[in-house]
């Protein structure tokens, strides 16, 4: 069953459906149809979505022996030992994969979706169009790297003979999500610039090579370039307070405030500036 296909029939479901203020149970249904057509795609390509695992696995692994080496030369960077720091590393990546996994190729697709006019199609669809474009594929191969970097997190709280508690897992569980969004409000935004300018993606793209900052504790940076990181663009929050409630290095719960309004700010920047965009464009259209 192609795209197409699996939009209509769950489209008329819905139409069928009683009308629901918050049709979650429609939207879940939906989301399970995307979910059967990415399985499917990848089924497709095996050679390609085991590569992908491959060089990205590779990537990460390369970031960590940058970090033994780096530790070979000084036992701390700030406060961070070599073990809390592996465990950031781990902490960046599963975020980033996470992010790669749900919205990156969705976000990356939206210049195309407006040039070509698929962005029309969607938009009669009786579906949130910003749930469309924000959820249209899945990249299951995020999903695998997420798990390495899961276990390289588990190992470095091993080498640190401790043991956080529910409360903290739970919490780190939180801000991860909390990142996650303050990442797919921030790239909705710079994919958004497509309505203008329409292409868009060097943009996206760079956005997305930003990620790597967040791989190095926030006390290894200064001045302005902090600043920009922490307030403007986030990168420095959303990897390094999730671990340092983790590994029980958060001083205070100012920055677990910080980067939660930060990500509901961001997030109604967001939707503020989608509507302004879609209002645009169907007016153009018209």
């Amino acid at each position: 069953m192609n795209m197409s296909s699996e939009f209509k029939v769950q489209s008329s479901k819905s139409m069928g459906a009683p009308h629901s203020p918050f049709p979650i149970r429609h939207y879940l249904s939906l989301y399970g149809a995307l979910w059967r057509n990415s399985v499917i795609r990848e089924l497709g390509f095996k050679v390609n979505f085991l590569m992908w695992i491959i060089v990205e696995g590779l990537w990460f692994a390369l970031q960590l022996t940058f970090i033994g080496v780096l530790y070979l030369h000084t036992e701390n960077i700030g406060s961070w030992t070599k073990w809390q720091v592996v465990a950031l590393v781990g902490t960046s990546h599963l975020i980033q994969q996470l992010f790669t996994a749900i919205f990156l190729t969705n976000l990356t697709a939206l210049s195309e979706h407006i040039r070509t006019g698929k962005l029309d199609f969607m938009l009669l669809l009786p579906v949130n169009t910003r749930f469309l474009v924000s959820f249209r594929q899945v990249d299951l191969g995020g999903f695998v790297n997420a798990a390495g970097a899961v276990c390289v997190i588990g190992y470095a709280l091993h080498r640190l003979d401790y043991v956080p508690g529910v409360a903290q897992v739970i919490g780190f569980l939180a801000l991860i999500v909390v990142g996650i969004l303050i990442h797919y409000s921030l790239m909705l935004m710079l994919s958004a610039s497509s309505f203008w300018t329409v292409r868009a993606q060097g943009i996206v793209w760079g956005y997305y090579n930003l990620f790597n900052i967040a791989r190095l504790p926030d006390e290894a940076f200064r001045g302005a370039f902090k600043a920009v990181f922490t307030f403007a663009l986030p990168m420095l929050l959303v990897s390094n307070v999730p671990v340092k409630l983790l590994v029980d290095k958060l001083g205070s719960p100012f920055e677990m405030l910080l980067l939660t309004s930060l990500a509901l700010l961001i997030f109604a920047a967001s939707e503020l500036l989608w509507r302004t965009a879609l209002k645009r464009y169907t007016s153009a259209s018209s």
